[in-house]
């Protein structure tokens, strides 16, 4: 159990916890030459049970509340101390209120230098704690009267805390490896120390880790918790990691980084969340306000973008956006503390939702009902809730990874969902079984309506058909989605077409008239140097763009492939000029052809010769360097005819190439490994 403790400057802080654990926690000059804490002090007391009590002990002065703030989070329970003498005074309430902040709940009350009060003053001085207390979380917690000179109560006292051990329930180990870095130091054969509070997961020897928000990668090599040599170190506790790694240093590591498990590390700075304006505020908090944002034992500063329609009057609460000045690492739920920018005093704090807010649309309808879901603290409701609304799916790699959540933790939740997952290159996204099934049923039944209205096409563009739906998944999700259902057997993917899988496109009457006449203008001995579009017109006496219009069509459906432009060739020549590039790449000295090897084979000018070459180049069937080129065999089976009784790979019904493939706006940028007969396929690159 992590005990801190809390109240004003001079109230007999440091000297209860070194009464109760024989530690002097001032450990700096400074800090005994003026006899005052400034930065935070640690000590430990053994429990009868064999567990270790660990105190944090935090400077009351008000010009130090940033140092308490770093120790304070990550407390189980609070030792708030009153001195007898002088009562409730102001760092009191400003500790108490980071405390009710914070969410910490438990706790006891030392009345100290209760040797220099009168009955009545203590009296009166318990009274005045218990109005103080009534609003806070703290409301009915016991008030013990000690003193250190008389010694009155200090066992008792101890006793108390160790009884606290036994009924404070055991945090959970689950979820992945945080813990706030509140000091850093070398030790002398040892190397370089990092100590903190254990928020969440464990932690062993021989880990690698990541301190955030830097990106520095380290190793454990030891560890301390509780002030003890061990193998493992877990929620709840305090630990000491000696870290070592390439740049791992003092300098390099600064109180308010953490350190992780490595899937955590993305930190953030634009955090949506929940906040309370202190009642005793005098002025409400209005857009973009500045202040100082602590949270674990991080300080930056940040501006408050309200979220709602007015300014934030004292005492209330609601939703903001936190804008940082710098990044910092978190994890959704978290708790944190606002300051004025002065460093005067405490205005509010709440509670981190979403990691991953947006800079626009921030205020929408649909943003703060996702907000409402957000703010749910156990991650299966929250994820159940997202679900549900708009957009209606949820990124959940992201979603375990802000909530720290480990991959078995994300998938018991898929499952308490009864959710559907879809996995991306980029991450998993997850949707409800209901909306997943709705969705298979509405790509159904649009292809199916395309079809009865376009049968002479081989199917509906990707993009479009993504458009369309609810809900509109990213592109990367919707590709794997209909990859699903490609895999059984509803549908066929051919590049950047969707189609039903029993669809096929048929030819009308007159086009199939006029291709049985175009067909063999290129075919036969003229082959390898067709005719082109303008050509194959004058010589059939047809439109120019009735005739492209034809080619493009049967080149979809993969008949013909498109060279160069308005230069088509039947697939089965341009499969024959496959195994003639290599057989000349098998004859060439180490593999190496010339652009001249090839035109004397085809038997066509080389004007012709180094188009069909570049056509095979853009799509990596050969790789030119300089006059040279090599085939590569990787990709050879694009274009190459199918051995007799070799079965057909899936959406090989036709060929990529030849077909002009749907742009998504993003210049030539292809969708699901279709790429058009001019541009480069996905992942490849002209070589020479």
């Amino acid at each position: 159990m992590i005990i801190g403790t809390a109240g004003h400057i001079d109230h007999g802080k440091t000297t209860l916890v070194r009464a109760l654990t024989g530690v002097d926690t001032d450990r700096l000059k400074e800090e005994k030459a003026r006899g005052i804490s400034i930065d935070l002090g640690f000590a430990y007391l053994p429990a009868p049970d064999g567990s270790v009590l660990g105190f944090v002990d935090v400077p009351g002065h008000e010009k130090f509340v940033h140092n308490m703030l770093a120790g304070a989070t990550g407390i189980d329970f609070v030792l708030l101390v009153v001195a007898a003498d002088d009562g409730v005074m102001p760092q009191t309430h400003e500790h108490l209120a980071i405390v009710d902040l914070l969410g910490i709940e438990r706790g006891v009350v030392a009345l100290t230098k209760a040797d220099l009060a009168s009955r009545e003053r203590r009296a009166a001085v318990t009274d005045e704690i218990r109005q103080t207390l009534a609003t806070t979380g703290l409301a009915g917690a016991d008030i013990v009267p000690v003193s250190t000179v008389s010694g009155e109560g200090i066992d008792g006292l101890r006793q108390r805390l160790f009884s606290e051990v036994h009924a404070q329930t055991q945090r959970s180990t689950q979820g992945r490896f945080r813990l706030a870095i509140d000091r850093c130091f070398t030790l002398s054969g040892t190397g370089t120390v990092v100590t903190g509070t254990v928020l969440s997961g464990a932690v062993a020897v021989g880990n690698h880790v990541i301190v955030s928000p830097s990106g520095l990668a380290a190793r454990v090599r030891s560890i301390h918790a509780q002030d003890r040599p061990t193998e493992r170190g877990v929620a709840g506790q305090r630990c000491a990691l000696n870290l070592a790694g390439d740049g791992v240093s003092k300098d390099a590591i600064t109180r308010g980084e953490m350190v992780l498990d490595p899937a955590l590390h993305k930190p953030t700075d634009r955090i949506d969340a929940t906040f309370k304006l202190l009642p005793g505020e005098s002025k409400p908090v209005t857009q973009w306000m500045p202040a100082r944002l602590h949270h674990a034992s991080a300080e930056v500063g940040a501006r408050i973008v309200l979220l709602g329609d007015a300014p934030i009057a004292p005492g209330a609460e609601a939703p903001v956006q936190l804008v940082l000045d710098q990044p910092i690492a978190a994890a959704a739920g978290d708790r944190f503390v606002l300051r004025d920018t002065t460093a005067q005093r405490t205005i509010g704090g709440g509670k981190f939702l979403d990691l991953r807010a947006p800079p626009r649309k921030r205020r929408t309808p649909e943003r703060l009902a996702q907000l409402a879901a957000y703010a749910l603290s156990d991650p299966h409701q929250a994820l159940a809730a997202l679900l549900e609304r708009p957009p209606c799916y949820v990124e959940l790699s992201s979603f375990a990874r802000d909530r720290a959540l480990t991959d078995a933790d994300a998938a018991g939740l898929v499952t308490k969902c009864d959710a559907v997952t879809v996995v991306t290159p980029s991450g998993v996204l997850t949707l409800s079984a209901a909306r997943a099934l709705g969705l298979k049923r509405a790509v159904l039944e649009t292809l199916g309506q395309f079809h009865t209205s376009h049968p002479d096409l081989p199917g509906l563009g990707l993009e479009p058909l993504r458009l369309q739906m609810q809900p509109r998944l990213p592109a990367p999700g919707f590709i794997a989605f209909l990859q699903g259902l490609a895999k059984g057997g509803d549908i066929a993917l051919d590049g950047a077409w969707v189609r039903l899988k029993g669809h096929e496109v048929r030819l009308t009457p007159e086009d199939e008239s006029l291709w049985s006449r175009m067909k063999p203008l290129i075919g036969g001995d003229e082959r390898f140097r067709p005719p082109r579009v303008r050509d194959i017109a004058g010589l059939l006496g047809v439109k120019e763009p009735e005739v492209r219009r034809l080619l493009k069509l049967v080149g979809r459906m993969g008949k013909v492939d498109e060279v160069a432009h308005d230069h088509f060739f039947l697939r089965a020549t341009v499969a024959e000029m496959v195994e003639i590039i290599v057989d000349c790449a098998a004859q060439a000295e180490g593999g190496q052809f010339t652009a001249a090897q090839f035109r004397d084979r085809v038997d066509n000018g080389r004007k012709v010769a180094i188009q069909i070459l570049e056509f095979f180049d853009r799509h990596g069937v050969t790789l030119r360097r300089g006059d040279l080129r090599r085939i590569n065999r990787h990709r050879l089976d694009l274009f190459r005819r199918l051995s007799e009784g070799e079965p057909k790979s899936i959406g090989r019904e036709s060929s990529p190439v030849g077909r002009p493939d749907f742009k998504s706006g993003r210049g030539r940028e292809t969708a699901l490994g279709g790429f058009d007969s001019l541009s480069l396929p996905p992942g490849s690159r002209r070589a020479g």
